[in-house]
Order: C-alpha cells, then sequence, then structure tokens
C-alpha cells in the first residue's frame, strides 16, 4: 500500500466521507503567495528536479543544515544530482517534520510517485522527476492547473509596475493570477540609506517627486489606484508586532524629512512614523474595499554571517515574542471609529498569540459582513499538522470556525499546493472525530459537508471577491 494513499490523514469513516465528498476536487484559491509573477508569464521550465524543489525553499535548506549537509550541498555550486541526495538523506531523518509528509505529497501528486524518498531510491526518484519535467505540463502554468487553481494572489511592492501581470492578463491560461499590495519597504524608515533609494524609486513609479510625508502618501494612493486597476483585491503586510503610537501630522513630517536627509531615527520615531504610515495605507485599503493581511511576529535575519553571504529569505528566521496586544487593539480601534476598518485576516508567527489575534479580530467585527475580522491559517513556522488543529481550535473557541477563509500556500514553490490538500484532509479530521466522539450532531452532518466545502473553497471566493 503507497503512504500517501486516498485516506491518508483521515482517520475515521466520517472524516473520509466529509473529504472525498465535500473537499477533494473544489478549485484552490491561493490568495497569499511569493510565486514569481515573470515565471508565470514566461512559462518557464525547470531543468531538474532540484532547481524545482531546491532552488529557493529555506524550509529544505534548514533541514538540510540541521543534518549535517555542508553549505556547498544546500546553496553552493555541487551538482543537482549531489544536492538532491543530500536531500533524500535529510528527509529520511525529518520524519515527523511536516517536509517528510509535503515531500511525499509532491511526489505523489505532482509527478505520480508512490515510492518513499531515501537515500536508496534517491537516483531512481531523480531521474523519473526529471524525464516528467520535461514535459511542457510541467512548465510553470501547467503546473498550476494541473492543482484546479483558480486563483492566484502573488506580493508585490508598490514601485512595482506589473508588466508580468499585465502580460499574464494579455497571454490568458485559464488561472487569474492578481497583484497583492505588500508595501513593507515604505514603512522602512530605520534603514535611511535604503530607505532614501526607495523612496526615489516609488516616486519614479508614481510619477511623483517626494520631498515630503504628504508627496510619500500621494505616490502610494496613485500606485494603490494602480494596483486595483490591475485587479488587486487585498493587502499584507509583514510585521514583528503592530505599531499604534501617538504623533501629530507635524512630528510626522519632520521624521520623515530627517530621514530623506539620511539621519538614523529614534526608535520612538521608528515607531510613530510606521503608526502613521500603517494608519494611512489601512484607511486606502478601507476605501477601496480591500482586505487587508497583517502577517505578526517574525525575527528576521539572525545569523549576520549567513545574511552577509547569502542575503534574505535563506533560512535565518525565527519566531519572535514580542507582546502585540495593546497597540494592535489600538490600531484597529483608530480605524473603526474613523469608520475606514477594512476586511481584515490576522496572522500570527509566535504560537502564544494564537487566542490573542482571535480575540482581538473578534473585537471588531461589526455585522457588516460575515467574517469581517479573520484569524488566519498556521503561517510559516506554523503551517504544520499541530499548527493548523491549533490554529483552528482558537479560531472554534473563540470564534466562527464555518466563515474561515481557509488555507494559502504563502510558498515561492510552483508545487506547493497539496499543502492545501493536506489542511482540507487536517480540516474533515478535526470535525470527523467530533462528530464521531458525539460532540457535534450527526443530524447536522449536511450542513458540515457544506461547512467544510466553504472554508475548503466558498468562502475565500466570496470574501475577496474573486
Amino acid at each position: 500500500m503507497a503512504f500517501i494513499d486516498k485516506d491518508f490523514m483521515l482517520t475515521t469513516d466520517t472524516a473520509k466521507k466529509l473529504y472525498h465528498k465535500s473537499a477533494e476536487g473544489l478549485p484552490i484559491i491561493d490568495y497569499h503567495c511569493h510565486l514569481s509573477p515573470q515565471m508565470i508569464a514566461e512559462d518557464c521550465r525547470f531543468n531538474d528536479i532540484t532547481e524545482l524543489w531546491l532552488g529557493g525553499d529555506h524550509y529544505k535548506w534548514r533541514a538540510m543544515r540541521g543534518n549535517g549537509v555542508p553549505e556547498e550541498y544546500v546553496t553552493g555550486a555541487r551538482s543537482p544530482k549531489e544536492k538532491f541526495g543530500k536531500w533524500a538523506d535529510t528527509l529520511q531523518h525529518s520524519m515527523r517534520n511536516p517536509l517528510y509528509h509535503w515531500t511525499h505529497l509532491e511526489l505523489a501528486r505532482v509527478f505520480g510517485i508512490d515510492k518513499v524518498l531515501n537515500p536508496e531510491t534517491a537516483d531512481e526518484i531523480f531521474e523519473e522527476c526529471n524525464a516528467r519535467l520535461k514535459a511542457p505540463e510541467f512548465n510553470t502554468q501547467g503546473l498550476i492547473r494541473k492543482f484546479n487553481v483558480e486563483t492566484v494572489c502573488t506580493t508585490d511592492d508598490p514601485a512595482d509596475d506589473l508588466r508580468w501581470h499585465r502580460e499574464i492578463a494579455e497571454h490568458p491560461f485559464g488561472v487569474k493570477v492578481l497583484p497583492a499590495w505588500r508595501p513593507d519597504k515604505a514603512m522602512g524608515i530605520d534603514n535611511p540609506e535604503t530607505y532614501g533609494k526607495y523612496v526615489t524609486a516609488l516616486g519614479q513609479a508614481a510619477g511623483i517627486e517626494i520631498k515630503t510625508y504628504r508627496d510619500l502618501l500621494d505616490a502610494l494612493r496613485k500606485r494603490h489606484e494602480f494596483f486595483a486597476s490591475m485587479g488587486c483585491r487585498l493587502s499584507d503586510h509583514g510585521m514583528d508586532t503592530f505599531h499604534a503610537a501617538e504623533y501629530t501630522g507635524k512630528e510626522i513630517e519632520k521624521i520623515f524629512g530627517k530621514a530623506l536627509k539620511g539621519r538614523q531615527p529614534s526608535t520612538e520615531d521608528t515607531d510613530k512614523f510606521i503608526s502613521a504610515i500603517l494608519h494611512d495605507l489601512a484607511v486606502m485599503d478601507a476605501e477601496s474595499g480591500w482586505a487587508q493581511q497583517f502577517h505578526i511576529g517574525p525575527l528576521r535575519n539572525n545569523n549576520t554571517a549567513m545574511f552577509n553571504r547569502l542575503g534574505p529569505d535563506t533560512g535565518y528566521d525565527a519566531i519572535n515574542d514580542l507582546p502585540c496586544a495593546v497597540a494592535g487593539h489600538r490600531f484597529f480601534d483608530r480605524l473603526a471609529l474613523e469608520g475606514k476598518l477594512a476586511k481584515t485576516i490576522l496572522y500570527c508567527l509566535n504560537p502564544k498569540d494564537n487566542e490573542v489575534l482571535m480575540a482581538m479580530a473578534y473585537t471588531f467585527n461589526d455585522g457588516s459582513c460575515p467574517g469581517k475580522m479573520q484569524f488566519g491559517s498556521g503561517w510559516w513556522f506554523l503551517d504544520q499538522e499541530d499548527g493548523m488543529r491549533k490554529q483552528m481550535n482558537a479560531l472554534s473557541s473563540l470564534g466562527l470556525l464555518s466563515r474561515f477563509v481557509g488555507m494559502l500556500t504563502d510558498s515561492r514553490s510552483f508545487i506547493s499546493y497539496p499543502r492545501h490538500e493536506y489542511f482540507r484532509r487536517i480540516l474533515c479530521d478535526l470535525l470527523g472525530k467530533d462528530i464521531e466522539e458525539g460532540k457535534l450532531p450527526k443530524e447536522e452532518l449536511p450542513f458540515i459537508h457544506k461547512m467544510v466545502g466553504d472554508i475548503s473553497y466558498r468562502n475565500a471566493k466570496n470574501y475577496f471577491n474573486f
């Protein structure tokens, strides 16, 4: 029997029925990912499975380093086959890590390979995958279509010209690919040298010479409108914590002016500036009818030697433990008082904040639409079985699981879509156990089937107006 069989992770008869009847065949809406729009537009082909699997996957890189694999086999110049062999060895040592399940799901769903990957099967699987990658259906567009993906939202900077999104729109391939607004660099005032260069680039994109904070907002607003014209429906912010300091307009103009002159702001001034621009960006989202996402809690680039060698997003980020409750509530309260609170999804990276963000979200629901304020799916270090179950339990305990917008990939990989299947199986297993243990009534099975379909697909489609 294959390791990844049709009932993988479904431990009750009811869970199996829920999954196969109400989740398995539904389309995917991947409303937050880091796929390259250029690679989608150009329908890129991968040279080999190593490039596809290990080319930019810092999840795998962290595991390989932990397994004692030298960097030359991780991001270095060793051959694709040698790197794949080291990954196969690492995977065997990764049992109970989500990478073990994800890897075998991808082998099964992408390549139709049911063998277990280990050092003994590595060469055979390497050659089999490479042979299949030569077919056009394994190019980037074909891989997306393979998983019945309906909509993809990439992650894009306000200064981006979105040329590749335009190219995709002009040459459609059956999947909607939309930009998502990620204005983190516009808040990066703590590094004046880098920030000054970014402000110049943003001004050029907007056709505005940015000399004041008001100019900055005008440029961002103009780019916001351009993103909307290209189909953007949501924003995203990656932050260590929320920022909601008290400030005045004069203070923000002064802080911004100093930064443009290359002067390092104090910690207090940085907090004030981020508080101001974050609020103004949230107002733009509300006025445009967008949804906004807040990813809270990473501690980035912690290994200085490796950051200097490899740069960001290479596997040296971690979980932060800053408090977020007071500032978060203050931030949303200001927006609610002004009538400018958009649909919002909150994600945490530290599991200590599950109930904190869940309670925060439901403090600001206003009855204007189902699930306006959402507690988002397990993210990054938490998008594994235990993290997903804890997220859904916190959501169920303090809110309405039935209104949840479900899973996303948050991935740079074109074969991460089995994570949606993984999530759906866990969801069905959770509900199936509750039914069989008498915690939920069997008489409500028709509604629970509908609920599974809503969480897997329909809630996201309706929430984002796709």
